[in-house]
């Protein structure tokens, strides 16, 4: 076993998430769910098929984010992986619950607007995720005014009342 370091491209503001699933049908079902859950969505998809054909299966709502998935997918090449990148102004809040709900989704590794880092492990059958670097480790603890700051930016962008 051989052990990788996987980089996941995309544009700063673009968030994207990556999990695994088990079936071909989880393509259309996670489609639905995303489409469902924030009308007029605009995201890619791309689902790593892991027997059969072994394709990289793939669908969406904006010609940028499917490629980003398509590329992205491939560069993984991990069987049964799928990643969702949603476009600029869309978030994993608020679809996240939709994602995890479809039934052939196993889990959920991140849903992040960080860089990530996919950790992977390489055998003689395949690939398999076996974890992320999301982000950067923190650089302290927050203060009084670190907790103001947060509490004022989720009320101004409308997560909290």
């Amino acid at each position: 076993m051989e052990l990788k370091l996987v980089a996941l491209t995309k544009p700063e503001p673009v968030n994207v998430i990556l999990g695994q699933t088990h079936f071909i049908k989880s393509v259309e079902d996670l489609h639905e769910a995303l489409v469902n859950a924030v009308p007029g969505i605009r995201f890619g998809l791309a689902f790593c098929e892991a027997s059969g054909k072994r394709l990289v299966r793939w669908t969406g709502t904006d010609p940028a984010m499917i490629e980003l998935a398509r590329q992205n997918a491939l560069a993984l090449a991990a069987g049964h992986c799928f990643l969702i990148y949603l476009a600029e102004g869309y978030y994993p809040v608020n679809v996240l619950n939709a994602v995890k709900a479809v039934p052939e989704v196993c889990r959920v590794f991140c849903a992040t607007a960080n860089p990530v880092q996919v950790v992977l492990a390489e055998t003689d059958q395949g690939r398999g995720v076996l974890g992320v670097v999301d982000g950067f480790p923190p650089l302290g603890v927050e203060g009084d005014d670190d907790i103001a700051w947060r509490k004022g930016f989720l009320r101004q962008i409308g997560y909290k009342l």
